[in-house]
């Protein structure tokens, strides 16, 4: 196996913002919110689009946004798995900058998500696999499919409706004390048992929002990493992989391991870290039993620990590892491709800048998804 290691610490975060604004905005188009949160992303860094030498993206092509901003890159990336496609553009873009492809590297992301101004129809094509072997059973979307595998979880494991819901409740929690968050009114167990079902066990308050918004990151070499205005956050380790599409062909519906085991270990091994070592995690949270299967498909608890161990409350503030410290996807932000949000969490915690900042934060883990458990990624970045 190849020794990643060599790549650690040698690239760095040194740009990271969001759209000015979260949550409905009619005004703006997929690739305005592409643009604004690179050049939010630019200001963060002191820099302009004339120092940008590569790019990566996803939900447009790399051709429509870089004719959008009027530049002219020697180092692309258009990997589109959903939305963890943006910690794959982190480690792709270390792999380049450290073969010296490009020098500073924008990673972007926007999405009309709610307003759906200038984004794509979804489509299902009967001609493909989603079309001809789902769809005729009544598989129509998002929680028609996430909710099948967590069904076997709750059978194999005792998962419970109520340790879904102490995921929305410890979330919430955390969006409380950030301002820009889109839910922020404390709920309670029986709040997401009350709320309407819409895909059972997933009740309302178990599904992410769907919102507007963006966000970029700019990286750079480790050795220009400290000319920059914000402390920088290096990249200490990434792990990546694609698994299948259709949520039926999960190779084991009560466990998210198959892609993880290959993204979280890879991910520890070129960090140089054991769990141990994590202070912060960002947890992919589309809908309220992602994260169970992200903490035990990582290792950081057993099978079947996962609901047990949010019920206890020890991702919620004042808990044993502070756990979706913006709100998540679940009441912060989710455009339908929310793994940026997560990447910008991690970087806002590392520099100190975080609206629910943690003391003595070194070392965050992020780890997403792509499409309906279809592709993963995890990333574990650092401020020393």
């Amino acid at each position: 196996m190849a020794d990643s290691s060599a790549l650690r610490h040698k690239v760095a975060i040194v740009g990271a913002a969001e759209t000015t604004d979260l949550g409905v905005l009619p005004d703006h188009s997929v690739l305005q919110l592409h643009a604004e949160s690179a050049f939010n992303a630019l200001d963060d860094a002191g820099l302009t689009l004339d120092d940008i030498d590569g790019i990566a993206t996803a939900g447009v092509s790399v051709a429509q946004l870089t004719e959008y901003l009027g530049i002219l890159p020697r180092w692309i990336d258009g990997t589109a798995v959903g939305g963890g496609s943006f910690l794959i553009h982190v480690g792709h873009a270390v792999a380049a900058i450290a073969a010296g492809y490009c020098d500073t590297v924008l990673i972007t992301h926007g999405e009309s998500g709610r307003s759906r101004v200038g984004a794509a129809a979804p489509a299902r094509s009967p001609s493909q696999p989603p079309g001809q072997f789902e769809a005729p059973y009544g598989v129509a979307g998002p929680p028609t499919m996430f909710s099948v595998p967590i069904v076997r979880h709750m059978q194999q494991y005792g998962t419970t409706e109520e340790q879904l819901a102490a995921v929305s409740v410890a979330t919430r929690q955390w969006a409380e004390r950030n301002p820009r968050a889109m839910m922020r009114d404390p709920i309670t167990v029986q709040d997401v048992l009350d709320s309407r079902l819409i895909a059972w066990p997933l009740h309302l308050l178990n599904c992410c929002l769907v919102t507007d918004g963006g966000g970029a990151l700019i990286l750079t070499s480790e050795e220009r990493a400290k000319d920059f205005p914000k402390p920088p956050v290096y990249v200490l380790g990434r792990g990546e992989a694609a698994q299948h599409v259709n949520i039926s062909q999960m190779w084991d519906f009560a466990e998210w391991t198959a892609a993880a085991q290959v993204t979280g270990p890879e991910a520890f091994r070129m960090a140089g870290l054991g769990h141990a070592d994590i202070d912060h995690l960002m947890l992919y949270d589309a809908f309220s039993h992602t994260p169970i299967y992200a903490m035990e498909a990582l290792g950081f608890v057993a099978p079947g620990e996962g609901g047990p161990w949010f019920a206890e409350m020890h991702s919620a503030p004042g808990g044993s590892l502070p756990v979706n410290t913006n709100g998540g996807g679940l009441s912060y932000t989710h455009t339908g491709m929310y793994g940026m949000f997560a990447i910008q969490e991690a970087v806002r915690q590392l520099r100190g800048e975080a609206a629910a900042q943690l003391p003595n934060v070194h070392t965050s883990l992020v780890h997403a998804p792509g499409g309906m458990f279809s592709a993963t990624a995890t990333l574990i970045l650092g401020n020393e």
